[in-house]
């Protein structure tokens, strides 16, 4: 088993390597920008087909839809800006939201990246599978399993670390950014210099529109849905901010900088790139078998609908030609790829989330490769659940996509505007004033800005789908509320507030092993049980896993002045049962002659929920240490509320199954024949 996870994922590396796998900008533009830099191929085409509702007319409309949604990328990007540089320590908007308006309002943001990333998956492995199917018909005709294969492999590829992946990524990223570049600049030498005629594909199409006539209040909606369908451009901006951690020093400057590219190149694609749709006159339907008409009749169900860039690179590149089957071959790629962005957001974003008690505390440990694994595999599953549930159906999971990222947006720059406010009220310097002053307008700006885009989004898309983004954000608030509340009621439970000699029994003898991870009731009581065991030596034992950790429990170790000696075990690869094992059998060969007696104390829960955040090591450690010659292994169980009102209800329900009830003499009684 080792093997094969060392084949799939390479060796792994010790914590002290951290350091080394830390992103340069060049590989952190790639790693948390491929999603929005990868819209550039979806989102000009969701404007045109909103639009289309209207007919051809309303495609004129596009331009001024362009012009708002690059205004807002440029503000959101300089906002985001501001972020990196205020709180280097990562989690971008749920950071900043807890830190300025509590922890209810940052829970709302944090349930609103986690879905908006999960979306991020779905969609853009989705589209990345619709653009190759329409080349490779193995793929159009088993989408989903496509789609889940795809999945599979960047789970796989981000288990590696994301220093590795990112090269990997970082290749066909660039290519696409070069492809379209050079699409837009030679498309714009062709009509501005050369003065060519450039045609798409479908420009001698007809539009037959679904609603004929529509002005006033019909038409400013349509207008309005095209910009909110358009804003989807805007998705994955804040993965930078959420993974400063991951950047090499100076962190901060370094985020600001990829942003910086990021917003240059986003915008000019995205803008180019709906130029020269409607240069080249492209034709999108809505339902294009019975509203795109080809020579007069409609198109049939038969008919594939080319994206707009495929459209625009056949016109500007020419059909066929190698620049184009490159650009179409970097286009399907970084469309798989974006959903990297969400690979390296929603791990990080999970660990802190998880450090403050409101995930299971399994996300906030890094595995092997010294990446977020179990965060990576979460995410992996609930994206692969949307893509069987809409049959990779890309243009259905759109619609569930951007709520999440501008309640994210409108209420992290509100909390810039109270951070600069809090700042100011002690700042006296009239330079850093004028500063501060000038940054919160800009996130003041923002802030209004993606509050009116939320509130668009909201109106114009609640019907089409994006009610299951809402809904989606409501269940991860309530699961991260109950599992906050579980572990702060452990916390009180096990906290020491009784005299320690009340915790345990009086002394005897044996020679024993302690395991301890901090000072609380289960600790204190299972030194009480190796005191009752008189050992000839005994010692308490921790593995120094998160430093601050065992800074903390050395100092209340001195504090309650505890008479028993205290081993820190390091653990260069954050795995706890190796380092211990290696200590025990140590032992052993220094006494070979005595028994090893290994006390761990234990929770005891009553919900089959609960196990899968407590006791998940000591399980693995008791697998080996069993397998240990001359060492035994003594649990010392605390039960919790929860188990004992477990206990309660199986004794009203099943009375006769409760322990001792037989001997009580309230078994069944045996029939004799």
């Amino acid at each position: 088993m080792d093997r094969t996870k060392r084949l799939f994922l390479g060796r792994a590396l010790r914590s002290d390597s951290l350091g080394r796998t830390l992103l340069p900008k060049r590989i952190a533009l790639p790693v948390f920008a491929s999603d929005p830099l990868s819209s550039v191929a979806y989102a000009p085409g969701e404007i045109l087909l909103v639009l289309s509702i209207a007919g051809v007319a309303a495609y004129p409309h596009s331009a001024w839809i362009t012009a708002a949604v690059v205004l807002l990328m440029i503000t959101v990007v300089a906002s985001y800006r501001q972020t990196v540089r205020a709180y280097p320590g990562g989690g971008g908007a749920y950071t900043v939201v807890s830190g300025n308006f509590g922890r209810r309002a940052g829970l709302t943001v944090g349930g609103a990246l986690l879905v908006d990333y999960v979306l991020t998956v779905a969609v853009s492995v989705s589209a990345g599978v619709d653009n190759l199917g329409s080349a490779v018909g193995f793929v159009r005709h088993n989408q989903v399993l496509s789609a889940l294969a795809v999945i599979a492999l960047l789970m796989l590829m981000n288990l590696r670390g994301a220093k590795e992946s990112g090269r990997l990524f970082a290749i066909p990223t660039y290519a696409f950014v070069i492809g379209v570049l050079g699409t837009v600049a030679w498309g714009a030498f062709r009509a501005l210099v050369l003065g060519d005629t450039m045609s798409a594909p479908t420009a001698g199409y007809e539009i037959v529109p679904q609603q004929t006539g529509l002005s006033g209040l019909a038409m400013g909606f349509l207008l309005l849905r095209a910009f909110s369908s358009g804003c989807a451009a805007l998705t994955g901006v804040e993965a930078i901010s959420n993974g400063v951690p991951a950047f090499r020093e100076p962190k901060s400057h370094n985020a600001a900088t990829t942003l910086a590219v990021l917003g240059a190149l986003a915008t000019t694609m995205f803008a180019g790139i709906v130029a020269l749709a409607l240069h080249t006159d492209v034709r999108l339907a809505e339902d294009p078998a019975r509203d795109l008409l080809i020579d007069g009749e409609p198109a049939g169900a038969g008919h594939h609908q080319d994206p707009v860039i495929a459209q625009v690179g056949i016109a500007v590149l020419g059909d066929g030609s190698l620049p184009f089957l490159c650009l179409a071959a970097a286009t399907a790629l970084v469309l798989f790829l974006a959903a990297n962005t969400a690979y390296n957001g929603f791990p990080v974003l999970g660990s802190i989330l998880a450090q403050d008690r409101y995930l299971p505390r399994q996300l906030h440990t890094r595995g092997d490769r010294l990446a977020y694994s179990n965060g990576i595999v979460f995410l992996t599953l609930p994206a692969a659940l949307l893509v069987v549930a809409f049959r990779a159906d890309a243009n259905q999971l759109i619609q569930l996509y951007i709520v999440g990222v501008f309640v994210s947006f409108t209420f992290s720059q509100s909390g810039m505007v109270r951070h600069w406010n809090r700042l100011l009220a002690d700042e006296r310097d009239p330079a850093a004033r004028r500063r501060m002053h000038r940054a919160r307008a800009l996130n003041g700006f923002g802030a209004a800005l993606c509050a009116l885009v939320l509130a668009i989004v909201l109106l114009t898309k609640f019907s089409h789908g994006a009610w299951v983004s809402l809904l989606g954000m409501a269940l991860f608030y309530a699961v991260m509320t109950a599992i906050r509340r579980h572990y702060d009621r452990v916390a009180d439970e096990l906290a020491v507030d009784v005299p320690e000699d009340r915790l345990g029994m009086r002394p005897s003898q044996v020679h024993a092993v302690v395991l301890v991870s901090r000072v609380h009731k289960p600790t204190l009581r299972a030194l009480a049980y190796a005191k009752l065991l008189r050992a000839d030596s005994l010692t308490a034992v921790t593995i120094a896993i998160d430093p601050d950790d065992t800074r903390r429990l050395t100092e209340d170790w001195r504090r309650r002045h505890i008479d028993v000696p205290l081993e820190i075990l390091d653990a260069p690869y954050r795995e706890i049962t190796h380092p211990f094992v290696l200590y025990v059998k140590k032992l052993r060969h220094t006494h070979p002659d005595d028994v090893v007696s290994v006390i761990i104390p234990e929770y005891v829960v009553g919900h089959w929920y609960e196990t899968l955040l407590h006791n998940q090591s000591a399980l693995r450690l008791k697998a080996r240490l069993l397998l240990t010659p001359g060492v035994t292994v003594t649990s010392v169980p605390w039960q919790l509320h929860s188990a004992e009102a477990a206990r309660a209800r199986i004794g009203r329900r099943h009375p006769l199954h409760v322990p001792g009830a037989v001997r009580r003499g309230h078994g069944h009684r045996i029939r004799r024949p």
